[in-house]
């Protein structure tokens, strides 16, 4: 069964949607594509190392940027 996908894509979750994401020190390790994404059409799992990076660092595949909030 085809679902149509097109004539009501707002009804359906796409990768990555946001953009900029902020992180709070219980989230970590953080990991892209995040929990609740869709993972069949996106890339492979990648842990963001943003704590080791001074709080800000940015997906390699999907430009996704993750910002550590206190």
């Amino acid at each position: 069964m085809n679902p149509d996908t097109a004539s009501h894509p707002q009804d359906f979750k796409t990768p990555n949607t946001a953009k900029a994401v902020k992180v709070t020190r219980k989230d970590l390790p953080v990991h892209c594509p995040r929990e609740g994404e869709s993972l069949w059409n996106s890339h492979p799992r990648v842990y963001i190392p943003v704590e080791e990076n001074g709080g800000r660092a940015i997906c390699i595949y999907c430009g996704t940027v993750y910002e550590l909030v206190d």
